[in-house]
Formats: structure tokens, C-alpha cells, sequence
């Protein structure tokens, strides 16, 4: 039977998981062998709201594991829920809805999907034909994701068409005159502190500011040589729930004479946004495997 909480459980603050937009889903009035079941990206202690345009049937939803969600909050055609530290990395649970009305389609499926740090805040569920205000917002929103795609292939073809080394940080304005790059050792379980229980153990670690940028060098040790580890992406969130634009994710591959691990993350951040405790959240492909560094302040 599903729990519906009337109020947010109380619970410390963690970092926001970066939102992926404006999900819009449309159900089909009859199902098929080919029709995928759509899948939404949900994240611990990060909210996910699905609004429907049919008021639904509260008494037969069915949300597979709802012990592992802090909050499940049913309106009259909006459903919001919040899952809590329980729920794991890929961890995919069921969620399904009925409509009150009785028509086709009467109700829709959904999989959750957890992801450490990647979340779908809004799902707009579309059961009757939309409206065209609806699709000029799609339209708007494609043509904003459009132009930030378009300046971050700007971006990265000054980078590459530019000179490399010094030269390279000064005619991107990285570096500024008297300006360098500032450098910070991070002492380990004193200033930057990790999760028990996780695959990897930092080692050593250095935050970098310039004018424009930080960066993280962190050093793994690796006590399973069998079973590398690569990150494949990051987050930087300061104690306010304030997101970096994250920019670069390497990740050195692990050899026979140097098992060890390295992460660099490189974010944008005006001198102003680096200041303050930060926390870094790595994951591997799929984001099974995490690594969370809280503490972590730039120079």
C-alpha cells in the first residue's frame, strides 16, 4: 500500500543534483508491444513532480519500494516524490497511475530511474492532445538548449584552435596578467572528507582557481586493480545548493606501475561563486558506483 506524507521529512542538507529540464511525456491512447514505458531520472533528497493534464485516481497509485522515498505528496493531477538515502545508483523502481475520468488511456506506467546526481525536476505528462502554448515552450526550450550548445562548441573551438600551455591559458583569458592560477593543498579527513564504504579512497588532493575557472586534482588509491574505476562525470555544489557548470571530467586509466587513480574536474566559477565549502560528486558510467568529497573549498 502506498504512504502519502503530508509534510517533508527533516533531514541535513546535501547538495542539489543538477536538473535536466522540462520533461515532456505524451500517452498514447492504446498501447503497444512497441511502446517503451518512459523512464525519468529521479536523485536522493532532490525533488521529481510529475503534473498531469487528467486528475488522478489517488487510491490506485502503485510506486514500487515507496518506503525508500522521504516524500510522496499526491495532488488532485500533480504527484511529487523525493527519494530518500535508501534508494541506490541504477536502482530502476516501477511507478503506476490511474485516471479518475475513466477514459482512454486510463492510466500510464512510468520507470524511476536513480542517478546519483542527475534528476528530472518536472515531468509534464500529456494524456489528451496538447496545446499549442505547450508546444511553443518545447520550441523556446529547444532553441535555449540549442544556443548553449552552440556557445560551448565556441567555446571549446577557441580552446583548440588557440596555442597550448601558457599561451593557451592567457589568450583564453584564463589567466590574467598578475592573475595565475592559485593553487591549495587539501589535507585528507581534515579539510575534505569522503563516505565510508565507497570503491575508491582519496589519497592526496589539490583545488586551482583562476579568474574564470576552478579545478580538482584528486588523487585514488585503488584497492581492487581488477575492477578499475573511471569517472564519467561530476558535480560541484556549495553549501547553499549553488550548482558550477562543470566543463571537463578526466580520468586517468590505472596501469600496471601505477594503480593509483586520478580525477581532474575543471567548472566555471567567477571569483565571486569559488568562494566557500563545496562538495564533489563523481560517478562512473551509469552512475552505479559514486564517490562524494564534502569539504572542498578553492583558493
Amino acid at each position: 500500500m502506498l504512504t502519502l506524507l503530508s509534510g517533508a521529512a527533516t533531514a541535513q542538507p546535501r547538495p542539489v543534483a543538477p536538473s535536466l529540464g522540462v520533461r515532456r511525456v505524451e500517452i498514447p491512447a492504446e498501447n503497444s508491444e512497441a511502446t517503451q514505458t518512459p523512464e525519468v531520472q529521479i536523485s536522493p533528497g532532490v525533488s521529481t513532480t510529475f503534473e498531469f493534464d487528467s486528475d488522478l485516481a489517488t487510491e490506485k497509485i502503485v510506486l514500487e519500494g515507496a518506503k525508500r522515498f522521504s516524500l510522496v505528496d499526491v495532488g488532485r493531477s500533480t504527484l511529487r516524490l523525493v527519494p530518500s538515502e535508501q534508494i541506490l545508483p541504477g536502482e530502476r523502481l516501477r511507478l503506476t497511475v490511474r485516471f479518475l475520468d475513466g477514459f482512454v488511456p486510463s492510466g500510464a506506467a512510468f520507470i524511476l530511474v536513480a542517478h546519483p546526481a542527475r534528476v528530472e525536476r518536472l515531468v509534464e505528462v500529456w494524456r489528451q492532445p496538447r496545446t499549442a502554448e505547450s508546444y511553443r515552450q518545447e520550441a523556446k526550450d529547444a532553441r535555449a538548449e540549442t544556443q548553449q550548445c552552440r556557445e560551448e562548441n565556441e567555446r571549446l573551438r577557441a580552446e583548440h584552435e588557440g596555442p597550448g600551455g601558457i599561451a593557451g591559458l592567457l589568450a583564453n583569458g584564463l589567466i590574467v596578467r598578475e592573475q595565475g592560477v592559485a593553487a591549495k593543498f587539501l589535507l585528507v579527513n581534515e579539510a575534505i572528507r569522503q563516505r565510508p564504504g565507497e570503491i575508491l579512497r582519496v589519497n592526496r588532493a589539490w583545488s586551482y582557481r583562476s579568474p574564470v575557472r576552478v579545478a580538482m586534482d584528486v588523487l585514488f588509491d585503488t584497492p581492487d586493480a581488477a575492477n578499475p574505476w573511471t569517472a564519467e562525470g561530476a558535480s560541484l555544489v556549495s553549501k547553499t545548493g549553488t550548482s558550477l557548470k562543470v566543463l571537463t571530467v578526466w580520468s586517468d586509466v590505472p596501469s600496471n606501475c601505477n594503480p593509483g587513480c586520478r580525477v581532474v574536474v575543471e567548472a566555471e566559477a567567477t571569483p565571486d561563486a569559488a568562494h566557500g565549502t563545496f562538495t564533489l560528486k563523481l560517478w562512473d558510467s551509469g552512475g552505479l558506483r559514486t564517490i562524494t568529497l564534502s569539504g572542498v573549498t578553492f583558493p
